[in-house]
């Protein structure tokens, strides 16, 4: 289809979206939630922080790649890969002096709700829900006051052995100390010179500096756990975020394999008494590769139904999954990429043992589902471009105060790179004989054992803020399915 006529299919699949949303029950949504101190790096605080901490020192530690942030020199080689690069990237820090440097030599610009699971329970309490159950193992007053104030976001807390379902900041823990995320933004055509590096900064992103002290821990009480499944009769799904914050090893003793193990039991106990409970993962940037394998193989892998991933997150997954090839063809930039994050894609949903996968790119999304998923192809584009709006109103306004409000993004134009992209996929998937040329058209393909979904999506050239929109997209699209199957459910 042409861009008008994908504008057209823009406005329909929002308006049946919008309709629907009603249907859904409710959703639990857990783990991560922080506060985020947001700073727009400019090329003066970079050349600042060089100069602080050293261009030698730099320059040896861009070289080598630190995984994690154990000190200045680490945060600012890792800022400027980033830069360099264009890309998003999210690298974890286990100490808390990482923060007060910060604090002392650049300060940050405003503060917000941070973490896939808060930004996400925010979002969807906006845009009505009726039930959006947030959970954060870690909740302090500083957080709680980062929920939106809306009755229809609430927290699981036991009394006298019963759930009660309150507002969060009704519900924190009043000991508890405050997780706080640094977000360093970056802007397109920012020029850095380095030593015998000189280059400009290619694309909008963002360095997340991720705050993981030792007390962080992916948990929940015995007593809550015991009444998940009081719950059931008010979710119809649940979206799953924030294990990147498991951990190999731990001064007690424990080791992740505890921790991964209590997360597969939560998972259980949310489908005991709904077998067919929908539940979504979050992807994000996983430094350990340990604990990366771990949460594909032990936690998604037959437990969980749905995955959400950007193209960095693709090609990590395949990496540690053994298909080390596939991984750098997905994040080259080259002729073939596109293709490669198809097949990534393909092998993520079968080897995974998932109904879908859902990829968010810049221009476009990627979406393979299994053959037996109880929607049509049609239904699952409309998810999609339902997401894209939403992703769109986000850029553009830096947030969603309510569903009207996200029907702005209808405004925004589809990204025309994105659409070119789709065309190289396209003759690749024709080559191939996956479909033909008329099958692709309309980016609802059916091929031998799974169904593929490509749309173009809307792109704002000069966003408010990019912190969030992944995590946007995929709950949009998520909890769009979930409002599907509710009305295909009582329409049966």
């Amino acid at each position: 289809m042409d861009i008008e006529e994908w504008e057209k299919c823009y406005s329909m699949a929002f308006s049946s979206i919008h309709d629907i949303l009603d249907n859904v029950n409710g959703i639990f949504v857990a783990y991560n939630s922080n506060v985020d101190a947001i700073k727009h790096v400019t090329e003066k605080d970079i050349y600042k922080l060089i100069s602080i901490v050293g261009v030698k020192a730099v320059q040896q530690r861009v070289a080598e790649y630190p995984r994690e942030i154990q000190n200045p020199v680490d945060l600012v080689a890792r800022l400027l890969i980033a830069m360099r690069d264009g890309k998003a990237a999210e690298v974890p820090t286990y100490t808390t002096d990482i923060h007060q440097w910060l604090m002392d030599n650049m300060v940050f610009d405003k503060a917000r709700m941070g973490g896939q699971a808060g930004i996400i329970s925010n979002l969807l309490a906006n845009i009505g829900l009726k039930n959006v159950i947030t959970y954060v193992p870690w909740l302090s007053r500083e957080q709680a006051e980062y929920f939106v104030a809306t009755p229809n976001l609430k927290y699981p807390v036991i009394e006298d052995g019963i759930l009660k379902l309150r507002h969060p900041i009704d519900s924190y823990d009043v000991n508890q100390r405050p997780k706080v995320n640094w977000i360093l933004e970056f802007s397109k055509g920012t020029k850095i010179e380095c030593a015998e590096e000189v280059f400009e900064v290619p694309r909008d992103n963002r360095l997340i500096i991720s705050s993981r002290p030792s007390w962080l821990r992916i948990d929940m009480s015995e007593e809550l756990y015991d009444q998940i499944p009081h719950m059931n009769g008010i979710i119809d799904g649940a979206i799953l975020a924030g294990y990147q914050m498991i951990r190999e090893e731990y001064e007690d003793g424990a080791t992740y394999h505890d921790y991964v193990d209590k997360a597969v039991k939560v998972i259980e106990r949310l489908k005991e008494g709904n077998p067919d409970m929908r539940i979504h993962v979050e992807f994000t940037s996983i430094q350990n590769k340990v604990i990366r394998k771990a949460i594909l193989k032990d936690i998604v892998y037959r437990h969980v139904s749905s995955l959400g991933l950007d193209t960095v997150e693709v090609a990590n997954a395949l990496n540690v999954l053994g298909h080390e090839e596939l991984a750098y063809a997905v994040i080259s930039k080259g002729e073939n990429s596109i293709s490669s994050l198809y097949e990534g894609a393909v092998k993520l949903l079968c080897e995974l043992k998932l109904e879908r996968v859902h990829i968010h790119s810049l221009g476009f999304y990627i979406c393979v589902v299994s053959r037996d998923f109880p929607l049509t192809v049609e239904e699952h584009r409309d998810a999609l471009l339902f997401s894209s709006t939403l992703a769109a109103a986000q850029a553009l306004h830096g947030g969603i105060g309510s569903l009207k409000e996200a029907e702005s993004g209808l405004s925004v134009s589809i990204y025309e790179q994105g659409h070119d992209d789709l065309e190289k996929l396209e003759k690749y998937l024709v080559r191939r004989e996956v479909c033909t040329g008329t099958e692709f058209e309309d980016g609802c393909i059916c091929a031998l054992n799974h169904d593929l979904i490509v749309i173009p999506t809307k792109v704002v050239q000069d966003p408010v803020a990019t912190v969030g929109i992944g995590d946007t997209i995929s709950a949009g699209a998520f909890v769009a399915i979930l409002a599907m199957l509710r009305k295909k459910q009582e329409s049966n």
